[in-house]
């Protein structure tokens, strides 16, 4: 019998970066995400195929149950071993999936092309923590790392605000629904950001006026938050921009790109990553396509409610 499970994309509003050592972040499930489906073989092991959106396959290889229960992984960095590596983490988890006599044919399928970042590792953790009735936090926090807030938007369907309390998530569920929405839009870069890279050079930064800095952005959140009118949203979102550009010592992606812009721009989670979002009175997608900047996506499009 087959088994299918799916998990939501992510974009991270606010916190970046901050949200690691505790401040509150206003994180967006989005409408593109990732499922995984799953059928018994009679083979024991693991034949693995990964689609990208466009129903191209990206991944495909053959894993062995010894080579999830092995106490060392391959030295070499490949998906495969990036995968055998969140498998026997979850393992630990649940060693009883590898219990079976046979093995299982796993197929995951994205409904967002991979390079856009919104989340394929997220959701594929997600998914398989699902399947495997185990805490997918848990399973971030011992594979890949970092807050969570992805998990957190994979397995909500609403906005949220996130934090680490002690170490521990603490989601909430929110309305975020602001009247000037149609003047949102998300922008792809095309600029591949690594999540890994861009915490380590925030933890050479963050040491000082770490507690001010947090309070400083959880203000901001609350403002962008419950901003009742455009002008409002723009100005708490362009006060964040300067506050995260002193903490990073970075420009903001409007100062290093878009200076001309006549409106605002958020960088979202890692700064030069993925995905902005632009912010403006009318439709920029001309002015970010004369820029060579091609995929220009509504609010209403992008995010979940």
């Amino acid at each position: 019998m087959k088994k299918t499970f799916y998990s939501n994309g992510k974009l991270l509003i606010t916190g970046e970066y901050l949200v690691l050592d505790g401040a509150t972040a206003l994180a967006l499930p989005t409408k593109f995400g990732q499922n995984l489906s799953i059928e018994e073989t009679e083979e024991k092991e693991i034949h693995w195929k990964s689609y990208d959106a466009d129903g191209t396959i990206w991944f495909e290889d053959v894993i062995l149950f010894s080579e999830i229960t092995a106490i060392t992984l391959p030295e070499t960095e490949s998906v495969k071993t990036t995968l055998i590596k969140i498998l026997q983490e979850a393992f630990k988890l649940n060693p009883h999936y590898t219990d079976i006599q046979n093995g299982y044919r796993i197929t995951t399928q994205l409904s967002f092309p991979r390079k856009w970042g919104l989340g394929t590792s997220s959701t594929l953790i997600n998914n398989i923590a699902q399947w495997l009735e185990i805490d997918a936090f848990e399973l971030l926090n011992n594979s890949f790392g970092g807050s969570g807030y992805d998990i957190a938007c994979a397995q909500n369907d609403t906005p949220i605000l996130y934090h680490l309390e002690n170490g521990k998530p603490i989601v909430k569920p929110i309305i975020f629904n602001p009247s000037f929405k149609e003047q949102l839009y998300f922008v792809y870069l095309n600029q591949k950001q690594s999540s890994k890279i861009a915490i380590a050079n925030y933890r050479k930064n963050n040491t000082a006026n770490l507690d001010k800095n947090i309070t400083q952005i959880n203000a901001l959140t609350d403002e962008i938050l419950n901003a009742k009118t455009l002008q409002e949203f723009k100005y708490s979102i362009a006060k964040h921009e300067t506050v995260m550009s002193h903490i990073l010592e970075l420009s903001t992606v409007k100062e290093a790109l878009f200076p001309d812009f006549k409106g605002e721009i958020k960088s979202l989670g890692a700064w030069g990553g993925d995905f902005i979002l632009a912010i403006g009175n009318e439709n920029p997608t001309s002015y970010f396509n004369d820029k060579g900047y091609t995929i220009v996506i509504p609010y209403e499009e992008m995010i979940l409610k």
